[in-house]
Formats: C-alpha cells, structure tokens, sequence
C-alpha cells in the first residue's frame, strides 16, 4: 500500500497538513481548478526564487497564499515592490475583484531537505544536458549533507539522448514507505529536453515524526 500511494497524501493529518484549506459544497470543482492554476503560474513565475510549496486559505471574501521560497528577497522585491506587482497580477488573471488577497511569504531554512527544491535543482542540470548520473549523485550528496536520513531519486525516459527509453534510480539511508510516522516528502516532474522528456520523482526522509 504505502509503495503505491502517493507518500504525502497516505499521510494527510499525521506528519503532512493540506496544501489547500478551505471547504465548500457548490464551488468545489472551481476553487480546485483555480488552486491549480495559480500554484501552475507561481512555480513558473518563480522559478529562480526555489518556491517549495504553496498553501491556499480561503474565508469568505478573501483569499490567503502562503509562499515558502528559498530565496524569499527575490519575491518581494525591493521595499515589497514585487510582492505587491505580483498580487495585482494575480488578482487580474485569476480572482474576482470582490475578493481581498493576502500573500505571506515564508523563508524555507534548509532548502536541500525540500523535495520540490531537490527537484527543480535536478530538472535544471537535466534540461543544461549535464550527465544524469553525475546528477543524481550530487543530489543525493546535498541532501545528505543537509541532514537527512535518506533520499531517492528516480529518472525515466531517454536519458543522455539514448535510443531506447530507461529507468534509473539511485538511493541513499532509507525510505520507510509503509510507516506512517515517518516525515517523508515527495515531488516528481518533467524535465523538457531536446531528445524528449525525463521524468524525475525524489523522496526524502527526515526521520520520524510524532
């Protein structure tokens, strides 16, 4: 069971919390679709700024995002210029004017034991064509370094430009999926390259939580 479910979700309410917290019955469908949509434009947005996760509060008439970035300067700008260009982007592509939103950007300390960090990190030298194995290892030895008490990583498809798709995985400790109390986090994504995409998965360990 817990090699087949995704790792953060068979462990909402234990050692993981929602991403999105708000509850309604005629809206449901509209608010995750917005939720995804917003979250879809931030981690694009900002790239540079390594954001690891994006929590959503919804009231009735306001709307709260919570962004946890690496880099918490870049989002803000100077003097708060470009948290403020941000909402009235946000609020003019996405949101009803009635609405009142709220960003608060929190600093993530230690980056490298952030999964969706670990990941962008790896989909960046993947898509500059550096060598996947050389990749996987300077991963798993940052995030080592940073603490933790093991790490996975997992590529897929044509890597170094093969002929023949393949999948590649390397560890480090270990990745206790069937324990519930064990603080793991997960991120998987895409990486676009010239000979086609790579798909990446990363889990890490931090030990046990309770």
């Amino acid at each position: 069971m817990g090699k087949k479910v995704h790792p953060k979700i068979f462990r909402i309410l234990g050692t993981q919390q929602w991403n999105s917290k708000w509850f309604s019955k005629r809206n449901f469908a509209e608010y995750l679709q917005q939720d995804a949509r917003i979250r879809k434009f931030l981690f694009e947005y900002f790239k540079k700024s390594s954001v690891g996760k994006i929590e959503i509060e919804r009231l009735v008439d306001n709307i709260k995002l919570i962004i946890h970035a690496a880099k918490p300067g870049l989002i803000i700008g100077r003097g708060g210029q470009g948290a403020e260009e941000l909402k009235n982007k946000l609020q003019k592509k996405f949101l009803d004017k009635k609405l009142k939103l709220e960003i608060t950007i929190q600093e993530i300390k230690n980056p490298n034991l952030c999964s969706q960090i670990v990941l962008q990190n790896l989909i960046e030298n993947i898509e500059k064509r550096m060598p996947y194995r050389k990749t996987m290892k300077q991963t798993i030895e940052q995030v080592k370094k940073a603490g933790a008490q093991g790490v996975k990583v997992i590529l897929s498809g044509r890597l170094d430009g093969v002929e023949i798709a393949r999948r590649e995985n390397l560890f480090w400790g270990k990745i206790p999926l069937h324990t519930l109390r064990a603080d793991i986090d997960y991120a998987r994504g895409t990486a676009h390259t010239t000979y086609g995409t790579i798909g990446a998965k990363v889990w890490i360990y931090k030990g046990l939580k309770f």
